[in-house]
């Protein structure tokens, strides 16, 4: 039975149409129902969106109507919350961001106890106790309670894992998205010894990845070629993802961030397994880069979640997507933007990152498509199958294409890999053709 709520990151929607308070507030009763715990202890964070906090108020009800204990973090990265979990020893953690959506978009994802995002097996059980909404009345009604200091308590972990790391005299710009890093990311940089200028900083609930972020660079890219920085950083909406720009104002993707970790990691004996996990969007330069390395390379469906999975079988820490969700479960089990902004600099040994030679990229055009609703997208993918699998074809050695339907937004993802840009966009620009008329 497929899930029907949940995506590949939660259950996502417009807030107050499709993400209503009274769905909200059975999702967080379900999903509390379910903890094998007298009282379970459940942890709640958001980002900025002006719809946190109804949605916040609406599954703290939830979790107290289901006898459960719910405490409030307030606005925190989402890797606040597998981190908070394990300090705390918390029975369930719940996220409400949409991430790099728009601002009238907001979303609910789980943590388990483990840290780590429930299971696709896990989230259609909640599911299917929504359709019986009227269990087992909890032994008592539960609680709802601030949770005080969890903010410092994310800024400890960090600074205990890069206690090592000195940024005197480095001068970074951080572009926090109106987002959930916007406290914390200048704070850590700072106490490390950057020399920090913040961008978008200022969140008012609906600037949020307003032309901002790490889904809109270009206000960083000008800033740091303006001000003469070492580097910069853009952060998403919650927090778990992060693109770079180096000093000429190149846009630096999360595929160059992952394999420049993967050689510092191999090279300090800290890269357990000796692998690392991507999904099918990972360039093939990377692929390439990390077998003259001697690293192992599995590759995943896209989601950082079965990036972790991946990890979670191999044993293995390291991993992401090239839109910039980094994972070392070293740290954390979750993305996490700034931990991972952290250990680029780290990566470098002091070096430029303008200087880095970690992979050479292939040639890659990504277009989406933007379709009327899933079933749409489903189609355009299905009747499409022949002219990508002709295109992979002729590419075959050379480069490869990719045509799949987005697991948050209504959209066809179209890339394409090719020895050169000319024949990428050609390429491209077909498949883009084929999937408009399919989805007409």
């Amino acid at each position: 039975m497929a899930r029907k709520l949940f995506g590949t990151d939660g259950v996502r929607g417009v807030a107050g149409e499709f993400l209503t308070a009274e769905l909200s507030l059975a999702l967080a009763r379900a999903a509390t129902r379910r903890v094998d715990a007298a009282v379970p202890r459940v942890l709640v964070i958001r980002d900025t969106r002006e719809s946190g906090e109804m949605l916040e108020a609406a599954v703290a009800a939830g979790i107290a109507a289901a006898g459960g204990e719910a405490l409030l973090g307030g606005v925190l990265p989402t890797p606040g919350a597998p981190l908070l979990i394990g300090r705390y020893a918390f029975d369930l953690g719940v996220v409400l961001s949409a991430s790099h959506n728009p601002y009238r978009d907001n979303g609910i994802k789980f943590f388990g106890g483990d840290g780590f995002k429930l299971s696709d097996a896990v989230e259609l059980e909640i599911e299917r106790a929504l359709e019986s909404p009227n269990g087992a009345a909890a032994p008592a009604i539960g609680r709802v309670r601030t949770l005080q200091g969890a903010l410092e308590d994310y800024l400890r972990a960090l600074h205990e894992r890069f206690a090592g790391l000195d940024l005197s005299g480095r001068r970074i710009a951080l572009d926090c998205a109106n987002g959930a890093t916007y406290r914390a990311a200048p704070e850590i940089f700072r106490r490390l010894g950057a020399d920090v200028e913040v961008l978008h900083d200022a969140p008012d609930g609906r600037n949020i990845n307003a032309g901002c972020g790490s889904t809109h660079v270009d206000a960083l890219v000008a800033h740091v070629r303006a001000g003469g920085h070492d580097a910069g950083f853009a952060f998403d909406g919650d927090g778990d993802r992060v693109l770079a720009v180096d000093r000429d104002g190149t846009v630096v993707d999360g595929d160059e961030l992952i394999a420049l970790a993967a050689l510092h990691l191999r090279k300090t004996g800290r890269l357990p397994g000796g692998g690392v996990a991507v999904t099918v969007m990972t360039n093939y330069g990377f692929h390439t880069a990390m077998e003259a390395a001697g690293v192992e390379v599995a590759t995943t469906p896209v989601g950082d979640r079965y990036v972790i999975e991946a990890l979670r079988e191999r044993g293995w820490a390291l991993g992401g997507e090239q839109s910039g969700h980094i994972i070392d479960t070293g740290f954390a089990p979750s993305g996490d933007g700034i931990a991972a902004a952290l250990l680029t600099l780290e990566s470098l040994e002091g070096g430029d990152l303008a200087d880095r030679h970690a992979m050479e990229k292939l040639p890659q055009r990504l277009v989406n498509v933007r379709l009327a609703d899933r079933a749409a997208l489903d189609a355009a993918v299905a009747a499409t199958a022949g002219e990508v699998a002709r295109e992979h074809e002729a590419l075959a050695g050379r480069g490869r294409v990719l045509v799949r339907a987005s697991g948050t937004e209504p959209l066809v993802r179209v890339m394409v890999e090719a020895p050169t840009a000319e024949e990428a966009d050609a390429v491209c620009g077909r498949l883009v053709a084929a999937v408009e008329v399919a989805g007409a």
